[in-house]
């Protein structure tokens, strides 16, 4: 599979790669150089609040959110 850097040091990897391993815009990788010419690329894991910003923002309205009132077990 061959992929072009561009002119600004950027890579595309192809479609079927993202489709198969679920890769989603925005998400993170390792780069890291093994020898001349060889290079190991590495997805970050994702953290466990991923996605929650992007939640948030698409709420439909400011202050829609209303907190539970719930009681101590303490």
């Amino acid at each position: 599979m061959k992929i072009i850097v561009s002119s600004k040091g950027q890579i595309v990897l192809p479609a079927e790669l993202r489709q198969q391993d679920g890769i989603l815009p925005g998400q993170r990788f390792r780069m890291e150089r093994l020898d001349s010419g060889q290079y190991l690329l590495q997805r970050e894991p994702l953290q466990d609040n991923a996605g929650v910003v992007d939640w948030l923002l698409a709420c439909p309205v400011h202050g829609w959110f209303q907190p539970l009132s719930s009681q101590s077990t303490a």
